[in-house]
């Protein structure tokens, strides 16, 4: 029997060193890809250790950051929203209220009584002199001399003179008063007039009249960083004359502070910006400087940037740089301007058919009045 030799031909190996596998994909955003892993056989291909790591994405391709070897994209947290900074509390029990006070005609009655009790003694006692006795018209009488019932008469009358008219005051209009007993809040007197208020009561005059402060100049910024110096214009009044006076040392230095914070904190416009981004800025200010403002008891209506300019350090070279734009703006609009006339006057030629052109000699036509128009706009600018 014969036998069939069924082996199978084997392929003939290349004869040389292996070549090196060639890299498919390699670049700053990517991992390298052998390319024997990509064509394999294998039914379980081998793992090839990569690390994880964010592969940033191409500008214009729409491609987004992944993880190298997961396929997955980071997560990116959101950034957390600005805590809004806490209101500067005072004593809530502290809050204005109107004192007790008698009209200026009790305090006229009362001093009026003790001048008369203290001349009625001096009578009671004899030592009243003779020509004040002659002048009220007083009946003769000897006198008991100074006696304890006499001083104790000149003490009561005395006392009851002095406090009526000790406590005669003037109330004036857009002026109040805080008063206060022993360090103890006592209420706020409004009224004006004659009034009688307690003497034994601390008196502090308040100015509650619509006042407007102008800042000296203060140090702030624009939106790009650059250093400024802003003077602002601070529309305000007292509106609560106990936290005002009681619940600071000095609610004018208070409110200077919270302008110059405010200015600090909020980007002013340059100058030369339009007047809607000035506007923009002045009631931010006015916002900021209300609400940290207002826990002393104090309205404020505007705020202001009445004077704004680059700082000293920085004025030099940012006036060259806006002079530098305005001459760069002004260049533009000239051009424009000498464009759109050399347009419409070669279109009105040619379509009127006046002349008829060739490209060179519509080349040559233009840049002559382009020269031309751009001549007499020189002579004609300053």
């Amino acid at each position: 029997m014969s036998t069939t030799d069924t082996t199978t031909p084997q392929t003939p190996e290349p004869e040389g060193p292996t070549p090196r596998p060639v890299r498919l994909i390699h670049n700053e955003a990517t991992t390298e890809i052998p390319v024997h892993l990509l064509f394999r056989d294998e039914p379980e291909p081998r793992p090839v250790p990569l690390g994880p790591a964010v592969v940033g994405s191409r500008a214009g391709t729409g491609e987004q950051p992944r993880l190298r070897g997961t396929g997955e994209q980071p997560r990116f947290r959101r950034p957390l929203p600005a805590r809004e900074r806490p209101l500067a509390e005072v004593d809530p029990d502290l809050v204005e209220r109107p004192a007790r006070v008698l009209p200026g005609a009790a305090g006229v009655a009362a001093g009026a009584c003790g001048a008369v009790g203290c001349v009625a003694a001096s009578w009671w006692a004899g030592v009243l002199p003779p020509v004040v006795v002659e002048a009220l018209r007083l009946p003769g009488y000897a006198g008991a001399g100074l006696g304890p019932a006499q001083w104790a008469a000149y003490a009561g009358a005395g006392a009851l003179g002095l406090f009526g008219f000790g406590g005669l005051a003037r109330g004036r209009t857009g002026r109040a008063w805080t008063l206060a007993l022993f360090g103890r809040y006592r209420g706020t007197v409004r009224r004006t007039g004659l009034l009688w208020v307690n003497p034994l009561l601390l008196r502090r005059r308040v100015d509650v009249r619509l006042r407007h402060w102008r800042s000296e100049p203060m140090p702030a910024a624009d939106g790009n960083g650059v250093a400024l110096r802003v003077v602002a214009l601070v529309v305000w009044r007292v509106r609560d004359t106990a936290r005002a006076t009681l619940g600071v040392e000095d609610h004018e230095t208070y409110l200077r502070e919270c302008v110059e914070a405010a200015i600090a904190r909020i980007p002013v416009e340059t100058p030369g910006s339009g007047r809607g981004s000035v506007e923009a800025a002045g009631e931010a200010l006015t916002r900021r400087v209300a609400r940290d403002a207002g826990a002393i008891g104090l309205e404020v209506f505007s705020v202001q940037p009445v004077r704004v300019e680059y700082a000293p350090e920085v004025a030099a070279a940012m006036n060259r740089r806006r002079i530098a734009a305005l001459d760069a703006q002004h260049r533009a609009t000239v051009l424009t301007s000498v464009v759109d006339s050399v347009e419409d006057t070669v279109t009105r030629l040619t379509m009127r058919g006046l002349v008829e052109l060739d490209d060179y000699e519509r080349k040559a036509l233009v840049k002559d009045l382009t020269v031309a128009f751009c001549a007499g706009r020189g002579e004609q600018s300053p």
